[in-house]
């Protein structure tokens, strides 16, 4: 009996030992659990994450918020049309309160407005467009000369895989900054006038609708694009965003600042498109119709009859082939309006060489 007893005894004095052990592990794991864990030490900042910073917090202030209204047409019938509102983006140019921006920003706006980093809403007035360029300049009468302009840059020296920093208002979003690399160069972009922009940067930096208008920098801060369309079946960034190069922005704007246009440098003629061209086996610019009292109808220039039957082919400038409208426009901006230009042209199989003066034909 006595054995027993003490059997019976040891068995509750290990039951309570093990209780009164686990208990205690019990309560140390869940105050260690409950408790903040300690903060391991960062160290340095990465070179390149240093640079996004710095840049950012140099450049972002004169990058603009852009908010347009327009009425809009009125349907047959109709009073009035509906209010359509429209945003994107811009960035100070000078401190002389002009602002650059696409035009499709402004396209058809009745009333722009824009808003810096902090502050009101202020009115903005557009002062010039260029529709070939996709590019216009607005102005402000206040807030702006308080702000540094963005330093300008170079398009022509850029490298493929280059980094590159996009400073905008993606889906209104303000103050947005997104990097990436030159993904590739001498691209061509369309634009609403019929016609092409040369030498146009892509890039994979994140490009949404609202980043339009906004700054395309190198690691040095400078102004190296305009962030102008995205390639996208979705509406959103896939990664094949275009910019226009700053190289045409700043040999374009000061034309908008000063004269409120640009120049368009021409002959005075229609051209088909390219794919219509190839359809109908020509290798050169097609002629559609020439202009009454154009510099290309004073050489004899041609364009395709009421019998659909081809008239002249531009084959070639200065003696460089010429295959779109786009390497064509591009050959008369460098010879320039007021001067001769030397077209070699094809007409029935045969060719011969034509001397025209570019003219303004804005």
């Amino acid at each position: 009996m006595r054995d027993s007893f003490w059997r019976f005894a040891v068995v509750w004095a290990l039951l309570a030992a093990t209780l009164w052990i686990g208990h205690r592990l019990y309560t140390d794991l869940v105050l260690v659990a409950v408790e903040p864990r300690p903060v391991a030490p960062r160290g340095e900042l990465a070179q390149f994450e240093t640079t996004a910073i710095e840049l950012f917090n140099r450049s972002s202030p004169s990058v603009v918020f852009i908010f347009t209204q327009s009425q809009g047409r009125p349907q047959l019938g109709a009073q009035g049309g509906s209010p359509s509102r429209g945003a994107g983006s811009g960035f100070v140019w000078d401190q002389a309160g002009h602002i650059v921006t696409n035009f499709h920003v402004v396209e058809r706006a009745d009333t722009v407005q824009i808003r810096f980093r902090s502050g009101d809403p202020i009115a903005a007035r557009v002062i010039g467009v260029s529709p070939d360029h996709d590019l216009a300049v607005l102005r402000v009468s206040e807030a702006a000369d308080r702000l540094p302009p963005i330093p300008i840059g170079t398009s022509a020296d850029l490298k493929i895989g280059q980094a590159v920093f996009a400073i905008g208002n993606p889906f209104g979003l303000q103050q947005t900054l997104t990097t990436g690399i030159v993904s590739a160069l001498d691209r061509t972009l369309p634009t609403s006038s019929g016609r092409e922009i040369a030498g146009v940067i892509q890039t994979d930096a994140a490009i949404n609708p609202g980043n339009s208008g906004g700054p395309l920098l190198d690691s040095a801060g400078r102004l190296i694009g305009v962030n102008t369309a995205i390639l996208s079946e979705s509406g959103a960034s896939a990664g094949i965003g275009f910019a226009v190069p700053v190289d045409i922005v700043n040999r374009v704007v000061p034309q908008l600042i000063r004269n409120g246009r640009v120049p368009r440098p021409g002959i005075g003629i229609q051209t088909v498109p390219e794919e219509v061209a190839a359809r109908l086996g020509a290798e050169g610019l097609v002629v559609y119709g020439v202009v009454r009292g154009s510099a290309a109808e004073q050489a004899g220039l041609i364009g395709i009859d009421r019998n659909a039957t081809l008239g002249d082919v531009i084959v070639a400038v200065d003696g460089r082939p010429i295959r779109t409208a786009a390497a064509f426009a591009k050959a008369l901006e460098q010879v320039g309006i007021g001067n001769s230009v030397t077209l070699r042209v094809r007409r029935n199989g045969a060719e011969r060489d034509v001397r025209v003066t570019v003219s303004d034909i804005s």
